[in-house]
């Protein structure tokens, strides 16, 4: 599956994927960040876990300043405070999508196996 548009209006805190297969998520930027797949936030093995800290950041580090297609598997996201390494697959956002309902205290308790 593969998005056919991807919406993160100004301020809203909040990314909306419409994808081929007609469904739709939605991704609270928290838990996109949470879940930053990158080398860095995960290193380079093993299950992608939430990042320790995340509670902690400033609020700009939520503010998604740019989303970039990455090949035609994935979107890499860029947030407010420079931090832009995470390559985001489409498997993984649709993932973490599941997410979307759960309160941000239980949605940092899961683990995705890349």
């Amino acid at each position: 599956m593969e998005p056919v548009e991807v919406r993160a209006p100004e301020g809203a805190r909040l990314l909306e994927i419409v994808w081929d297969d007609d469904s739709t998520t939605f991704h609270r930027h928290h838990v996109l960040r949470g879940y930053c797949p990158c080398a860095v936030c995960q290193g380079h093995e093993g299950p992608v876990r939430w990042v320790e800290g995340t509670e902690s950041l400033p609020d700009e580090a939520f503010v998604l300043r740019t989303i970039e297609p990455t090949g035609s598997y994935a979107i890499r996201l860029e947030w407010g405070d420079g931090h832009g390494s995470g390559i985001y697959t489409f498997d993984h956002l649709r993932a973490l999508a599941d997410l979307f309902d759960e309160p941000e205290s239980e949605a940092a308790g899961h683990v995705f196996h890349r």
